[in-house]
């Protein structure tokens, strides 16, 4: 297979697949997402399963160069057995990865992706809600004003949503969790897989009362389940603004108000919706 797109462990070396450790064994050319981390890994995986990196090509392809360098590469390296791998875990979700995968889907580049480690599906198996369907949302934004924009929006989800978050806002996270829904029950995991690996089952002002006595360290998955109430009655409230006779542009600032929307998407969808 000229391209294979390789999951990394998340934590824990000994996850590593055997189809993976075979992948990078016959491979000849590795984009990776940090030189350094992928070569160490490699030090890692020659030490427990004797994988030779000493006749290997590495390309350096993460988020900040993978549009200027996919413009520029020649297309013969697919000739020879390439593989992708990030940082930890699967490539392409909240990890770079997904232009590598349109650039061989728009040149013919036969590729395969092996399955594997991944934090969403794992904190989400562990979670113990009984839900049959979730959402994926990942890494909110920087700024907290659009944080809290975001999780507005995404409160009205009667499934629970998984979220990616960096110790160093974990407390930030939780915080403006509670501003939007304080009564949301949540399922946090740190260091998945890892040594200090622990879970925590609460609401977010009691698990923020927690943290003052816990570390913080090392990266958190969540899964954030909303208040049921509030989404109903969420729900009936946008149904009672539809049939109000109302102007559109009343009604899409009454919307916005409470979704969180931008009131100018909400109009141009009421207009569609009566054209």
């Amino acid at each position: 297979m000229p391209l294979t797109f390789i999951p990394t462990p998340i934590g824990n070396l000994e996850d590593m697949t055997f189809r993976a450790v075979k992948a990078i064994q016959d491979a000849q050319i590795v984009f990776c997402e940090d030189t350094r981390v992928t070569k160490k890994l490699f030090d890692l995986l020659n030490q427990r399963f004797g994988t030779d990196i000493s006749k290997k090509t590495f390309y350096s392809l993460h988020s900040h160069n993978e549009e200027r360098i996919l413009e520029n590469i020649d297309l013969s390296l697919f000739e020879k057995n390439c593989v992708y791998m990030s940082d930890a875990g699967m490539p392409c979700i909240s990890d770079p990865g997904a232009l590598l995968a349109q650039y061989a889907q728009q040149n013919g580049i036969k590729y395969d992706v092996l399955p594997g480690a991944s934090a969403a599906v794992t904190v989400y198996a562990a979670s113990g809600f009984l839900d049959s369907k979730f959402l994926f949302y990942g890494f909110l934004p920087h700024k907290s004003n659009a944080r809290i924009d975001e999780l507005k929006k995404i409160s009205i989800s009667e499934n629970p949503v998984i979220f990616y978050e960096a110790p160093h806002r974990i407390v930030q996270f939780l915080e403006e969790l509670a501003i939007v829904d304080e009564s949301a029950q949540l399922f946090a995991a740190k260091e998945l897989t890892k040594m200090h690996q622990k879970y925590f089952k609460s609401t977010p002002k009691a698990l923020l009362d927690e943290l003052k006595t816990e570390s913080i360290k090392g990266e958190w998955a969540v899964v954030v389940k909303f208040g049921k109430q509030k989404s109903n009655s969420l729900l009936i409230g946008l149904d009672e603004i539809m049939e109000l006779d109302l102007p559109k542009k009343q009604a899409a600032k009454l919307i916005s108000k409470i979704t969180g929307e931008n009131p100018k998407t909400i109009y141009e969808e009421l207009i569609s919706k009566n054209s």
